[in-house]
């Protein structure tokens, strides 16, 4: 991802070794991807979705928003996923694709990556979303369905976003690198972090994590 929030390996001898320090790496980057990703919603889809769709602050549906993020802060999911959800189906178009965003996000939060991946994904298969919000879920999708979802369905959704003209092509590659290690494609895996690593056009971050995880790869 080219912006702020912009912001994942094994081998013979010491294979047990390298596993177990991948796994605590991928634990603590994972963690941090997937929320920076949540609160990114606010950041980038919050403030340019006002923009995009000219939200001229409806005032019901900015209380409940608050509201509703509120509830969240205080610890409240279950009642916070009800009022997104409720608001994805009759609110104003900015708000509700916000509250989509949020209702997903609170589900990863709540531990429910399977059902956070499945709301991202609809709204990154709603025609009716701009596309960079919908390459944006498709993305946020991936990461929160990266444990459990088939690879090859992932790597296949994930390609058009490699492309070079795509501001979400770093975080797309980086997902097809950590697929190619659940398939047990290590070569593939350190093909792909190699390109990311020596990339000068990707975020530090990622960056950072093709490197660590090369060197764990063997690579």
């Amino acid at each position: 991802m080219a912006n702020p929030i912009q912001d994942s390996l094994l081998r013979e001898i010491d294979e047990d070794l390298r596993h177990e320090r991948y796994a605590k790496l991928w634990k603590k980057y994972g963690a941090f991807v997937i929320a920076a990703a949540a609160a990114l919603v606010i950041g980038v889809a919050g403030y340019q979705g006002w923009q995009s769709y000219d939200i001229r602050s409806r005032e019901s549906d900015g209380e409940k928003f608050v509201e509703a993020l509120m509830r969240v802060e205080a610890g409240r999911l279950d009642e916070a996923r009800l009022a997104f959800s409720e608001m994805a189906s009759d609110a104003s178009a900015g708000y509700a694709l916000l509250a989509r965003f949020q209702q997903a996000a609170v589900l990863a939060r709540s531990g429910d990556g399977a059902a956070a991946s499945a709301v991202y994904g609809a709204i990154a298969d709603d025609s009716g979303v701009d596309r960079e919000y919908r390459d944006f879920a498709l993305v946020v999708s991936a990461l929160a369905g990266l444990d459990t979802a088939d690879t090859t369905t992932l790597a296949e959704r994930l390609a058009p976003l490699t492309a070079e003209d795509n501001p979400w092509r770093h975080s797309a590659r980086e997902l097809n690198a950590l697929l190619a290690v659940r398939r047990g494609d290590r070569n593939g895996a350190r093909e792909i972090f190699s390109m990311i690593e020596n990339d000068p056009t990707a975020p530090a971050g990622i960056r950072v994590r093709a490197a660590e995880l090369l060197a764990i790869l063997g690579g």
